[in-house]
């Protein structure tokens, strides 16, 4: 299994099938705009950085909501939660989508403003891989991210919508989140990894991506 970062909240889920979550078209946030084909898209939420489905090729299907189904083999699930502190009346609601391939559970929190509540903890239920947002302002930032991280307790969780080189969007750096991390547990990697399900660790391990 191949996962490939391609710049702020946009991942690659690649096995029998292509899974690419909130795709953006690079130029409109200041990166490089990313190469995708796809098989099955998720839109966690309709902003200009996150449902640019025009970029994406292949004969693929989108999914906009959280509803219970199965797509070309991938399980796919979630639960609605908001951009904001304050019931999304700033910036309205996301989507947080938990889907399966090939036996490995992702999350995907999106633009989430908001610690989750242990009952939505509960919900989204066991997480093999997590991304999860640390750059603030839109979001939550590095220190709610981290709490977060410990409540839902994940395999992998992967930092995401920092500030990197280039970024246009006036939010912060990974470095709150990482702040205070066991340094064994942070692992570094490039822009793309392959792993299978068996060589996940036992205790969360923090992988951050670089461009």
């Amino acid at each position: 299994m191949r996962l490939i970062w391609h710049m702020h909240s946009c991942f690659e889920v690649s096995n029998e099938t292509i899974v690419v979550i909130d795709p953006h078209d690079g130029r409109s946030i200041g990166v490089k705009p990313p190469q995708l084909r796809a098989d099955l898209v998720l839109i966690s939420h309709d902003h200009f950085d996150h449902n640019a489905i025009r970029v994406v090729k292949g004969d693929y299907t989108v999914i906009r909501d959280v509803s219970p189904r199965t797509v070309k083999g991938v399980a796919i699930r979630g639960l609605t939660a908001y951009h904001d502190d304050v019931g999304g009346e700033r910036r309205g609601k996301v989507n947080i989508f938990h889907f399966t391939v090939n036996g490995v559970r992702f999350c995907h929190l999106s633009d989430l403003g908001h610690m989750l509540t242990p009952a939505q903890v509960q919900e989204l239920g066991e997480v093999d891989v997590l991304f999860v947002p640390v750059g603030g302002v839109f979001t939550i930032d590095g220190a709610q991210a981290q709490r977060l991280v410990r409540a839902i307790g994940p395999k992998v969780a992967i930092p995401m919508h920092f500030r990197v080189g280039g970024l246009s969007m006036s939010i912060q750096n990974a470095d709150a989140y990482l702040n205070g991390l066991p340094e064994e547990s942070v692992v570094r990697v490039g822009n793309e990894v392959e792993f299978e399900a068996e060589d996940l660790p036992e205790r969360t391990e923090h992988w951050v991506f670089s461009q």
